[in-house]
């Protein structure tokens, strides 16, 4: 099986890495100097408290000496004198104690005023670098309100399938490019209306590209046209397509990578056919289908409803087109320094010699260090042969290793069983590293991914591996 050298992969992190140091905000040094000077005022501060509680010892102990002196003892005219000229020291250290005050004051008076300054360069700098945009999008009716949002998310896919390695310029379906239409109406403080209209806009998505057809435009689809109706007291319903009820229900992840790396690991270079290994030839088999996450019934047209939130629960059920639904419970807490979220799910996807489809996630953060744990299972039962299931388990770090944003780290563990059919076995590992630019809306990222799958009839096929680089820009 070919492979990546170490070489290629070296630079594909440092350029990654490259790009992260070059979009540092102009203003970072002006922004130091503020933090100094705050320091210089601190420390200035801290002075004149201490000299100023020397300059009261020195004035109770002046007026000790006074009051000792305005009733001397008749043979004490040694001690009045020398009461006196220690009076005179007392009184030539109170003024040096005071120009010494005075001109900390001064000094600190000084540096607050540069560091008004400073910040003031500072907010002007980052006002130059980063203009605010007037917003001007409006809704054709008054009481409505229009937001138009989205995103382009493109990434270099680089594919070993165990004969040829080529490079494949996709649009990551982690996370596909697309716009967003969404209008509210707020009808009571309890009660919103609202609409929306998602499209995706994904020319060459990774699920379709493969090595028979590397170039795939005009990926233009819908993927959520539906209304709501959303009451805090009652719940929220929904119809029209859009998510079922269950959907996201195996893929709860707090590791802050979902962008390239979640559980379901064949969206990355979901298109690319296994390769047979007595003769080199491409099987009619993508990474889709062999590698399943069991995810709820996805979008699709259905009514849906969910409760309120109540202590973190809420429940949500789905009636389908086709005769189908499914059900989930969602749940999320926090405390004792740990940040959780889970959900279980059930659907009936309606299909021949198929019966239930299960599944269930959980993950947990560790607030302070920023280490997290994500774990995912899925099954769906099958009649005329053994059931189909998926395990799936992360371990990540979120960081800050820079001021403009966080940096994730995770490595990753799936194991499909009985997918396509019972006499294949796939798994699947990798590895992935996302830097944030939280300023600008902007993610860019890595991933290394190995995909095998274990067959008991011929043919047997290649690993495949996969280095991703790419970048998702929000708007």
């Amino acid at each position: 099986m070919k492979s990546l050298s170490l070489f290629h992969l070296f630079l594909l992190a440092v350029g990654i890495l490259g790009l992260g140091f070059l979009a540092m905000p102009a203003f970072a040094q002006d922004a130091a100097k503020v933090q100094e000077l705050q320091r210089v005022i601190e420390a200035q501060q801290k002075q004149m408290e201490a000299q100023q509680k020397q300059l009261d010892e020195q004035r109770q102990l002046l007026q000790e000496v006074q009051s000792q002196i305005k009733s001397p003892a008749k043979d004490a005219d040694k001690e009045v004198e020398r009461l006196e000229r220690l009076i005179k020291e007392q009184q030539q250290q109170l003024e040096s104690l005071q120009q010494q005050v005075n001109q900390s004051k001064k000094t600190a008076a000084e540096a607050q005023t540069e560091a008004k300054e400073a910040r003031s360069v500072a907010e002007e700098a980052k006002t130059t670098v980063q203009a605010p945009v007037k917003k001007v999008v409006t809704s054709g009716q008054e009481r409505v309100k229009l937001s138009i949002s989205g995103w382009v998310n493109r990434a270099v896919n680089i594919v070993d399938d165990g004969k040829d390695t080529d490079a494949y310029f996709v649009d990551n379906d982690n996370a596909e490019s697309r716009v967003r239409f969404a209008g509210t109406a707020k009808v009571t403080d309890d009660l919103t209306l609202g609409s929306m209209i998602e499209l995706t806009i994904a020319p060459n998505k990774a699920s379709d590209v493969n090595q028979e057809d590397q170039e795939i435009d005009n990926i233009f689809e819908q993927r959520i046209t539906e209304v709501t109706l959303d009451s805090k007291s009652f719940g929220k319903l929904s119809l029209g397509k859009g998510f079922s009820a269950a959907y996201g229900s195996a893929s709860r992840d707090l590791s802050r990578t979902e962008v390239i790396s979640y559980v379901t690991v064949a969206d990355t270079a979901g298109g690319m056919l296994f390769r047979q290994k007595d003769d080199d030839t491409l099987t009619n088999l993508p990474i889709n289908v062999a590698f399943q996450s069991f995810d709820g019934l996805s979008r699709v047209n259905r009514v849906r409803y969910d409760t309120p939130t109540y202590h973190g629960f809420r429940l949500s059920a789905a009636a389908v087109s086709d005769q189908r639904y499914d059900t989930a419970l969602w749940w999320g807490g926090q405390g004792y320094g740990f940040k959780a979220i889970g959900a279980v799910g059930l659907a009936d996807p309606n299909k021949d010699d198929t019966g239930l489809q299960y599944d269930g996630s959980f993950s947990l953060l560790h607030e302070d260090t920023g280490l997290n744990l994500t774990l995912s299972t899925g099954l769906q039962e099958r009649d005329n042969q053994s059931d189909a299931g998926n395990l799936y388990g992360k371990l990540g770090w979120l960081t800050r290793f820079f001021s403009f944003g966080e940096t994730a780290f995770e490595v990753d563990y799936t194991r499909t069983r009985n997918q396509p059919t019972e006499n294949d076995d796939g798994y699947s590992v990798g590895a992935a590293a996302v830097q944030f630019f939280e300023e600008y809306g902007t993610d860019i990222y890595l991933l290394y991914r190995l995909y095998s799958l274990d067959r008991d009839v011929e043919p047997e096929v290649h690993d495949i591996t996969v280095v991703s680089i790419g970048g998702r820009v929000k708007f």
